[in-house]
């Protein structure tokens, strides 16, 4: 009889232990990007992840020019060296102008400038809700997929449609 109460205060047990259990919470969409320079040599990387707040993208680059350097998404998931041009415009479902500072802007894939240090590094971490990685209309991994996309010059923030921010010196596709 003893032995039939123990067992039976572990079966119980246990059932109390799995339903005191935490929830699992769910996964967040992510995608990510191996930044390439025309030589396809890895120059960098990005993350992003779709959150309540937007998409969070964390971009970290090394061996580049020192200065500022227009970051945008660009339409088409390809990066072919020497130039990108493969990756097509910015990426612009919503039709606007480009530019964060243009009043009839901006292009969904417009990012800050990213400020590269003396010694080749540097990074921007921005939240945007211009973007989603989930599935539907404006998501960086529908259709053709989408690119990230580092220039030579930094982006005005105005004039339509790059920002005068001149060459594309390293591109990543972003994948899930």
């Amino acid at each position: 009889m003893r032995r039939l109460l123990v067992a039976c205060v572990a079966v119980v047990l246990s059932g109390c232990a799995g339903m005191m259990a935490e929830p699992e919470l769910p996964m967040l969409p992510s995608a990510e990007a191996t930044l390439k320079d025309k030589d396809g040599k890895p120059v960098g990387s990005a993350t992003l992840i779709e959150t309540a707040e937007g998409v969070r993208i964390a971009v970290t680059a090394r061996r580049l020019p020192p200065g500022d350097h227009g970051v945008h998404i660009h339409a088409v998931g390809q990066c072919q060296p020497p130039a990108f041009d493969s990756a097509g415009g910015h990426f612009n479902p919503t039709g606007k102008q480009h530019g964060l500072q243009n009043p009839a802007g901006p292009h969904a894939g417009d990012l800050p400038n990213m400020k590269v240090a003396p010694f080749g590094e540097g990074g921007i971490d921005v939240t945007t809700k211009a973007l989603r990685l989930s599935p539907g209309p404006g998501s960086l991994l529908g259709g053709q997929g989408t690119a990230i996309v580092i220039h030579a010059a930094a982006d005005d923030g105005k004039t339509d449609p790059t920002g005068n921010s001149g060459a594309r010196i390293a591109c990543g596709v972003i994948t899930k």
